[in-house]
């Protein structure tokens, strides 16, 4: 690829509302509208997955299913170069048609939109969609929209996967789904402005650094942090947890630490100097730095947030083997390597690093250097040791619960 036909950085980086749309939709505040929502139309409204599927499950399921030649793919914008190589690979190698469609923009409206559908039984006319691990994941699960994946037909996922992704908390086992990628909220800051480099999330709240520390919006990432501060791990934290951790935050905050909570503008007030130090996502900064800027990405020692995009497939889908065939293919090195040069996030098969070292050795301009510092990152490919301070968020047992996490931070945020 020409530099001349790169595809806007800002767009391969998440700085757009699409990024936005996907963090954004985890705030509290939406999902106690979702529960809201939920219980109008009479889903359980759960919120932690289950472990396991009952035995025969799988075998009932792929049992008479047969290739059709055909998939529909549901995914979020800016989420594989537009003119599908990856895709076009598929059919060349397979026979399989697919039909690619940006449809997803925030999980609560997806959900909400095909949830009549799967209720009933009936198509949603996609056999593939790639879903976020915030609440809605656990209501398909719950409410049993999605197909239990047949491993058997899954080689390279097995082969080639990263340890970190076979052992998902809001899915264990990849009973119902697998990565499509990952990203990482940690800490950003300025080394024109920081003298010591953060190694902490402690850091965030020295007071130092008064004025000039900004935090996310969003009150999943913001509790994740006070959470961590307090070496508690968001994944198996109890309400009392989340008392301490909301504590925690206001006490930053009434000690004039925070100048702002921010949205995606973070990264603009970070590279003016408004801030010093920030929360921050990893994939933004590689990409302000693209740019020019000289600013620094962190995950602190006592933890990090890991999040995840995921690729399922309906319970209702019409083409199920084909789909999972698709699933596979991104799993093959080569397609991983294909796909993490254009998405620039957490890729989830390791070995593609090495693979994106020879692709770089044949690229020229900047397209060379995209791929060479994509390949070198700790950020895209994180270590066994990176992984082990990595978290997700809070896994909530009701709607009630994310209501009550809620009004003990947006408040917060809004005050």
């Amino acid at each position: 690829m020409s530099a001349s036909n790169l595809p806007d950085p800002s767009l391969v980086r998440g700085l757009t509302q699409s990024r936005l749309g996907r963090r954004d939709l985890l705030r509290a505040g939406g999902l106690g509208a979702l529960g809201m929502a939920l219980a109008a139309c009479g889903v359980k409204g759960k919120g932690k997955a289950s472990a396991s599927v009952a035995p025969d499950a799988v075998a009932k399921f792929w049992a008479n299913k047969t290739k059709n030649g055909h998939v529909d793919f549901a995914n979020w914008p800016v989420y594989m170069d537009p003119k599908h190589p990856e895709l076009k690979k598929f059919t060349a190698e397979t026979g399989i048609t697919v039909n690619y469609q940006e449809v997803i923009q925030e999980m609560g409206p997806w959900f909400a939109k095909v949830q009549p559908q799967l209720s009933a039984g009936q198509s949603i006319g996609y056999d593939l969609m790639v879903i976020t691990n915030s609440v809605q994941f656990n209501q398909f699960v719950d409410s049993g929209f999605l197909a239990p994946l047949d491993h058997s037909k899954m080689p390279n996922f097995a082969k080639n996967a990263a340890p970190a992704y076979k052992n998902e908390t809001y899915d264990k086992g990849n009973v119902y789904s697998v990565p499509w990628t990952s990203g990482i909220t940690g800490i950003a800051y300025d080394p024109k402005h920081i003298d010591v480099p953060p190694t902490k999330i402690a850091d965030l709240w020295n007071t130092k650094y008064k004025g000039k520390v900004g935090m996310f919006s969003d009150p999943q990432e913001l509790g994740n942090f006070g959470l961590m501060a307090l070496g508690i791990n968001p994944e198996t934290s109890t309400e009392a947890d989340w008392k301490k951790a909301a504590d925690h935050v206001k006490q930053q905050k009434s000690a004039g630490i925070v100048r702002k909570y921010y949205d995606q503008d973070y990264i603009r007030a970070i590279a003016s100097g408004e801030v010093w130090m920030c929360q921050a996502w990893s994939g933004d900064i590689f990409q302000k730095n693209l740019e020019g800027a000289k600013l620094k990405f962190v995950i602190p020692q006592d933890g990090g947030t890991l999040w995840t995009d995921n690729m399922t497939i309906p319970i209702t889908a019409k083409n199920p083997v084909d789909a999972i065939e698709l699933m596979d293919f991104f799993y093959r090195v080569d397609n991983a390597a294909s796909l993490e040069e254009f998405i620039g996030y957490v890729s989830p098969v390791p070995a593609a690093k090495d693979q994106m070292r020879l692709d770089a050795a044949k690229a020229k301009g900047d397209q060379k250097q995209l791929i060479t510092e994509l390949s070198s990152s700790e950020d895209s490919f994180p270590t066994d040791e990176v992984y082990k301070r990595l978290h997700r968020y809070v896994s909530f047992d009701s709607v009630s619960e994310s209501q009550t996490y809620n009004k003990l931070f947006e408040p917060i945020v809004l005050g």
